[in-house]
């Protein structure tokens, strides 16, 4: 039986995700009405239906409204269980963000889950699959959260056709607190592009580029086929307390040196503030803190963050944000879906 109502007028897919989450993982259902009605073209995009198909598969959920374009969503769900799902976006849409709303469910597995997706791995508006991979793993590992990627295809806009799997094991919620960051250890600089674009060393001359801002950082290079032109860069910083990740996209006119600047300004303009975790993680590190408990730095309470927040609320989470010395934080004292 559904017992929340909530609205998702006032944010993006990101208010459904977590939705799908949490009732995956509380085992209550809900009714959203006005899906990303903020939006331009409201209602579910490819990518939002495939999250919701996805988080269904493993829940064994009862849904309607969940075809694209559908504005109100229903979803009672069942117990989580593990096993191999595959699911397909149609478009370019987002990888990462199917993964995203799947991710969580890893408290609640009793064996593992692999959720196979094919759709855009490195795609605008999306962490790419490189920050999914490199960056956000190691911030809700801290969390107790246990998974891998794997990429057999890229796939960029407008084709999409990329595919990569998450492998999720049963994971036990652990109370940690980033609220420092510490200085800075190491850096690796993801590069990666169609095999199209080898011949010009679009890769090469991105990772060169924050390489000459950073000599010291290590560089990683790869190509491989898609079925649609695209190349990407993810800057991964490590620090003593705390990883955060930057990352670009190239773009039909643009150099790749432009690219790779973009995710240099990036950086910098980051390491200007006190936050532990990067503008990504921090939407995505919601659920695990509600769950674990513990607290994480960010860079700024954004419309996007409260009102993801107060999602996490609507399922009963304590989720805090806060303001200390300058710097926002997020607080919970966790148990959510687990009590």
């Amino acid at each position: 039986m559904v017992v929340l109502e909530l609205d998702g007028s006032d944010g993006g897919g990101q208010l459904l995700r977590t939705a799908l989450a949490l009732s995956a993982l509380t085992r209550e259902g809900f009714r959203m009405r006005n899906v990303r009605g903020s939006r331009p073209t409201p209602g579910l995009k490819a990518q939002h239906a495939a999250a919701l198909w996805a988080v269904r598969e493993v829940c064994d959920a009862a849904v309607e409204g969940g075809a694209r374009g559908s504005e109100t969503v229903t979803f009672d769900p069942g117990p989580v269980r593990g096993g191999e799902v595959r699911v397909e976006v149609g478009t370019a849409g987002s990888v990462t963000l199917v993964f995203d709303a799947a991710l969580p469910l890893a408290y609640a597995l009793e064996t593992p889950l692999s959720l196979r997706v094919v759709g855009g791995t490195d795609v605008k508006w999306a962490p790419t699959i490189a920050h999914h991979a490199e960056v956000k793993r190691g911030v809700v590992e801290r969390f107790g959260l246990d998974y891998t990627d794997h990429v057999e295809r890229r796939g960029f806009y407008p084709a999409g056709g990329g595919e990569a799997t998450v492998e999720l094991e049963p994971s036990t919620p652990t109370e940690a607190t980033l609220t420092e960051r510490g200085p800075l250890r190491e850096g690796t600089v993801f590069a990666w592009a169609s095999d199209d674009l080898e011949q010009a060393s679009v890769a090469e001359r991105m990772a060169d580029h924050v390489l000459d801002a950073h000599p010291s950082f290590e560089r990683r290079v790869a190509y491989g086929p898609a079925d649609s032109t695209g190349a990407g860069c993810c800057l991964r910083a490590e620090f003593t307390d705390s990883v955060a990740g930057f990352d670009a996209l190239g773009e039909p006119g643009r150099s790749a040196e432009a690219v790779a600047g973009d995710v240099l300004s990036a950086f910098e303009g980051f390491r200007e503030t006190g936050a532990a975790v990067d503008r990504h993680t921090a939407d995505q590190v919601m659920v695990p803190l509600a769950v674990a408990g513990g607290a994480v730095s960010i860079p700024a309470v954004t419309d996007h963050v409260a009102s993801n927040a107060a999602v996490v609320r609507s399922f009963g989470g304590d989720l805090r944000v806060e303001q200390r010395d300058g710097t926002a934080v997020l607080e919970s004292d966790g148990g959510l879906g687990t009590r």
